[in-house]
């Protein structure tokens, strides 16, 4: 056999074979084919028969939920007809009731109409027979009626103006009689119910020292470090021969406190330079602004007294660190107020306001301007500019009758106030210097022409002048009494106010014989 025999040979034998193969692979994937279509159908059906159970399960749900939704509607529906029905039972009840009162008003009301008819007819009989009774009587009495009543009335007014006289005299007599011991009486109760020290704790402007060498200190080179605690102070401190003693003088008791307790500070500590007292004031300044609010607070709930503003509060505080007459202002407010409350409760009044208005009747005194203005009329102000109670007001401008009084609370607080003030050993004061004051005041108005006798009266607060009548007329009399206020203005020194009052007193005199 040759080579292309052969060739053709194989070729064909592996055409065959090729034919064969595709033949036999084709079948093979035909039948892969037909089993996955059918397994694929077999699955189908059994999701369709799934999913068709599903949805009538869901149907009958829904059907379910739908029936029992109409049933409860249904049963709400019934409950509301069930409310109507109750309601129009009530309401045809209801109409029943009217139409009946309606009935009975009606009878009741023909029954008063004839009634009135009836007494209508029975007034006019009886003021025929009254009109025949008065006549008959005015001819007996020989008076008509109006004369008749015009004497009887003059005999009762007469009467009645006798007794009522009586009556009011007897009144007035009783009440002299018992004013006194009433008053007298609550006095007396107010201040023995209000415990208080014998003597006040005086305000303190000595600054004590263990030796006279913390007096060079105190002064520094050249005199630097005093002239740095009066820049930071604003007080003069005074370093003279007083032994173990250093003076500060200032109008200001706050500013002299601080002062004080800053010189303290600074000997304790033995650092005394400039840096180191501005530096020491600052703190003690911010230290005493912190007490002063807190005492103000503390003497507020102490005493009971609530919603006080802010700065009220403030000007309480710093009356700790203010003197009158040598009596520590706090203590003095804080036993005013306490008499005040006692004296409003025996009295019947309002014992809250009344302690509330004795506490601030001084805060006047501690304002950081000081204007120059009578201490109970600033105090008056602030007291209105911080919205008190009117009574409170009131009581705080009138305590040194510088203005009227409108409140009875106002006569409580100055008396109160004199009270504490009077006090043995509450106030210290020169006593030449006090009678000295007086009499200046009288022989300044004795040198005025006309005028007769003069007398200081109301602790020097009143002089109290008399003219010649002959000499001096009523319009003199009046520029007296400018001329004499000028003067004292002028030419004295006092605490308060001075009023002037000038007496022109004319006398008619005869002798009947």
């Amino acid at each position: 056999m040759d080579i292309i025999s052969i060739v053709s040979g194989i070729a064909i034998g592996l055409i065959l074979g090729g034919g064969v193969i595709f033949f036999l692979v084709k079948k093979t994937i035909e039948k892969g084919n037909k089993s996955i279509i059918d397994e694929a159908k077999a699955e189908a059906k059994v999701i369709k028969e799934r999913k068709v159970i599903e949805a009538k399960e869901k149907f009958l749900q829904l059907k379910s939920d739908h029936e029992k939704d109409v049933n409860n509607r249904n049963q709400k529906i019934n409950q509301a007809e069930q409310r109507v029905k109750h309601k129009e039972t009530k309401l045809n009840s209801k109409l029943g009731e009217i139409n009946k009162a309606e009935k009975a008003s009606q009878e009741l009301s023909g029954k008063l109409e004839k009634q009135i008819k009836h007494n209508q007819s029975k007034q006019v009989e009886l003021e025929k027979s009254l009109g025949t009774a008065v006549s008959r009587l005015e001819s007996i009495a020989g008076l008509s009626a109006d004369d008749a009543k015009k004497e009887l009335l003059e005999v009762l007014e007469g009467d009645t103006k006798n007794n009522a006289a009586r009556l009011m005299q007897d009144i007035i007599e009783d009440a002299k009689i018992n004013a006194n011991k009433e008053a007298q009486r609550i006095v007396i109760q107010s201040i023995q119910r209000t415990a208080t020290e014998h003597a006040i704790e005086n305000s303190v402007s000595v600054f004590n020292i263990d030796s006279d060498d913390v007096k060079g200190r105190i002064i520094g080179r050249e005199g630097r470090n005093i002239r740095a605690i009066e820049a930071a102070t604003g007080v003069e401190i005074v370093v003279d021969d007083t032994p173990e003693a250093i003076i500060l003088s200032c109008f200001d008791p706050v500013r002299r406190e601080i002062a004080r307790l800053s010189l303290h500070q600074l000997v304790t500590d033995g650092r005394i330079h400039p840096a180191r007292i501005e530096d020491v004031v600052k703190k003690t300044t911010k230290h005493i602004e912190e007490e002063i609010v807190e005492v103000g607070r503390r003497t507020a709930i102490d005493l009971g007294i609530h919603n006080l503003h802010p700065q009220l509060i403030k000007m309480v505080g710093r009356m700790k660190y203010r003197s009158s007459y040598g009596q520590n202002l706090l203590q003095h407010s804080r036993e005013v107020a306490n008499l005040c409350a006692t004296m409003a409760a025996e009295l019947g009044l309002n014992a809250k306001l009344a302690k509330r208005a004795g506490l601030l009747h001084d805060i006047g005194k501690v304002p950081e301007d000081e204007p120059e203005v009578p201490h109970a009329i600033l105090g008056m102000k602030l007291a209105e500019k911080y919205n008190e109670h009117p009574e409170v007001i009131n009581a705080i401008g009138a305590h040194h009758d510088e203005i009227e009084m409108t409140s009875l609370l106002s006569p409580i607080v100055q008396v109160c106030d004199a009270i504490s003030g009077a006090r043995p050993g509450a106030r210290r004061e020169v006593v030449e210097s006090y009678i000295q004051r007086l009499k200046d005041l009288e022989e300044l108005a004795l040198n005025h022409e006309g005028v007769t006798k003069a007398y200081a009266i109301q602790a020097g607060r009143e002089l109290r002048v008399l003219v010649e009548s002959e000499k001096v007329d009523d319009k003199m009399a009046g520029e007296i009494s400018f001329g004499i206020s000028q003067k004292i203005q002028a030419e004295m020194t006092y605490p308060g106010q001075v009023r002037v009052t000038v007496i022109r007193e004319t006398r008619a005199v005869n002798i009947a014989k």
